[in-house]
């Protein structure tokens, strides 16, 4: 299923798609501090609906909303930090490759991990939009306020976005349906975009080549790292390391509790260091069998575990998101960047203790599928 995924997202990508989305988010929230940056997040989750890519949306949306941002007067600090955070939803919001992986390698539900990934794709969406809030309010002048449209004119731009809607839904919705499976609903989105990107006469024969090209490459790169995990999850059953260390933690005389804020807090410090597709297939091998064992649901502990990675892609040093960012705007120092992603790290992390504290808002959805 994960090349159809892929393929869905790269069609979107060269479809425009992102164009229409910041335009409608831009006329509702534009008029407010920080407005513009407000509209980029916003416009990188509903890009994230249709693309199950962070480095996607970043490079995808920085095109887009960096210009209209530097026109407005936004500081860079602001405007670039905005732009790589916001892309980072695009791992959590459904349809995500990284939770159809996380899915093959604890064998749950993709369904399940899909509708598990929205509420907390949300919360994401609230608490960068009260980041970007607070940071203006307190500097001004890091993002002025854009014009305020009229509501006829809000509302047609929504209307704009109808292709987005009906990929979304007829993928979720197709699966909450039980109307096709996940790859068969990734097969469905993958020929609806392009048919919306034909329609829009935004696709044609070389968009269709690179899309195809990309695709391959990225599929080839998930498989070698899957072939590469299974040799090393059949070293941890031959090893017994995963149920020793399962039995171990069931046996110390601490909380379970203690030892998941454990397993979480090395997975955010490998995060730093390791890719995204890394830091999945070597730890959860390892950690969901402990997991399990205290008690804990794996579709909570695998948007646990999402989250974790996007707060990877925006810390130093690797920090994916802020290198595309980077690639957009190469004029902007990279410490710069850095410093405008700091109070989207505060939130990541309040939004990260938010869904570690209330698992009931990562379950309420999977739970209406069984």
């Amino acid at each position: 299923m994960i090349p159809f995924f892929v393929l869905m997202g790269e069609i979107c990508f060269h479809s425009g798609l992102s164009d229409k989305l910041y335009r409608a988010a831009y006329r509702w929230v534009g008029h407010l501090p920080g407005g513009l940056s407000i509209a980029t997040v916003l416009a990188c989750g509903a890009f994230s609906a249709v693309s199950g890519s962070s480095l996607a949306t970043s490079a995808t949306m920085g095109t887009v909303a960096l210009p209209e941002m530097r026109r407005y007067g936004y500081k860079d600090t602001l405007a670039t930090g905005s732009i790589a955070a916001g892309g980072t939803i695009g791992i959590l919001i459904p349809p995500s490759v990284i939770l159809i992986i996380y899915g093959v390698l604890v064998e749950q539900s993709i369904a399940e991990l899909f509708f598990a990934g929205i509420i907390p794709g949300l919360i994401s969406l609230l608490y960068y939009v009260i980041a970007i809030l607070i940071w203006t309010r307190l500097r001004p002048d890091l993002g002025p306020r854009g014009p305020k449209y009229k509501m006829g004119e809000r509302v047609r731009s929504l209307a704009d976005t109808w292709e987005v809607m009906v990929l979304f839904m007829l993928v979720m919705g197709g699966i909450y349906g039980g109307w096709f499976t996940p790859t068969e609903a990734g097969a469905i989105g993958a020929a609806g975009a392009l048919i919306f990107g034909i329609i829009r006469k935004r696709v044609n024969k070389k968009n269709i080549r690179s899309s195809l090209l990309a695709t391959g490459r990225t599929t080839a790169m998930v498989f070698l790292v899957v072939i590469g995990t299974a040799v090393f999850g059949y070293f941890l059953t031959s090893t017994q390391i995963p149920m020793r260390l399962a039995e171990w933690a069931a046996n110390l005389p601490v909380p379970p509790f203690v030892v998941i804020a454990a397993i979480i807090a090395s997975c955010f410090i490998l995060g730093c260091v390791m890719g995204t597709l890394p830091l999945v297939f070597i730890t959860v091998p390892i950690f969901a069998p402990v997991v399990e064992s205290l008690g804990y649901d794996l579709i909570w502990f695998g948007i646990v575990m999402v989250v974790v990675s996007e707060i990877g892609l925006i810390t130093p040093p690797v920090g994916m998101n802020v290198f595309i960012m980077k690639g957009v705007a190469d004029d902007v120092p990279l410490t710069t960047i850095f410093k405008g992603i700091f109070p989207f790290l505060l939130a990541d992390i309040a939004r990260l203790i938010t869904l570690i504290a209330f698992p009931a808002l990562t379950l309420f959805l999977p739970e209406l599928l069984r």
